[in-house]
């Protein structure tokens, strides 16, 4: 890939962000999103940060598999299949700006729905979620990592529905998102945003990312849990804002 400098400090630091969203804030996934989009076409990049994303899941599910709630990973893992499939039908159907607005759209919408639910719950109190919430969350992320790796929100605001603590939040997504994105990778190959060439550049840019997964393994234990919540919340907020504008 022929990149100019400031291209190539662009992917670097947002592979860096990959393994710091793996491994210390999730929620800081989609500013990775948005960096990569910057350097290569849009539907491009949504294929070329996934082998990033595989390698900075390897290592976070290394680091927290031992806080895994393997429930919520099987409660998913069917409806966020069904989820890819349908992105991949849809991934030729729409364009990029189409991708942007659906996505920020349900973003939002999911953001508001636990944001009401915690304004509604008493002190203490777990907010009751319907048999609609696992389906609808699955689906939808599945969906949405697809069309553009945005799923990162949308998982955030299911964890935190769940009211898991911190270090099982992260156990939970680490091994969910693994084998999310190793399930992607055939679609994204039979797409051709997978390519030898594109997958050369992952590998040149995957110290980077091992880099930021140590760094965010530094920052996690110093993060009070009520501050965890909120930076996730907060930042699926303004991801899902970024996409509209």
């Amino acid at each position: 890939m022929n990149l100019e400098p400031w291209q190539l400090v662009l992917a670097i630091v947002g592979a860096v962000l990959v393994g710091v969203s793996k491994t210390g804030i999730a929620g800081l996934g989609m500013l990775f999103v948005v960096m990569f989009a910057n350097v290569i076409p849009a539907k491009q990049s949504s294929g070329f940060v996934l082998p990033l994303l595989i390698f900075g899941d390897v290592v976070a599910v290394w680091s927290y598999r031992a806080h895994a709630k393997w429930a919520h990973v099987f409660r998913l893992m069917p409806w966020t299949a069904a989820g890819v499939v349908l992105g991949y039908f849809a991934m030729g159907r729409i364009d990029d700006r189409q991708a942007r607005v659906l996505i920020g759209v349900i973003i939002l919408v999911m953001v508001t729905v636990q944001l009401w639910r915690r304004w509604r719950a008493k002190p203490g109190e777990l907010a009751e979620h319907g048999a609609w919430f696992a389906p609808t969350i699955g689906v939808l992320a599945g969906f949405t990592t697809l069309i553009a790796n945005a799923a990162g929100p949308l998982m955030a605001i299911y964890l935190l529905a769940m009211r898991l603590p911190k270090m099982e939040y992260v156990g939970t997504g680490a091994v969910f998102f693994l084998l999310l994105n190793c399930f992607k990778v055939p679609f994204m190959v039979n797409l051709g945003l997978i390519t030898t060439d594109s997958f050369g550049f992952n590998l040149m840019l995957a110290p980077a990312v091992f880099l930021g997964a140590m760094m965010g393994r530094k920052l996690l234990p110093k993060i009070n849990q009520k501050l965890f919540e909120n930076l996730a919340l907060g930042l699926s907020a303004v991801a899902g804002i970024r996409l509209l504008f």
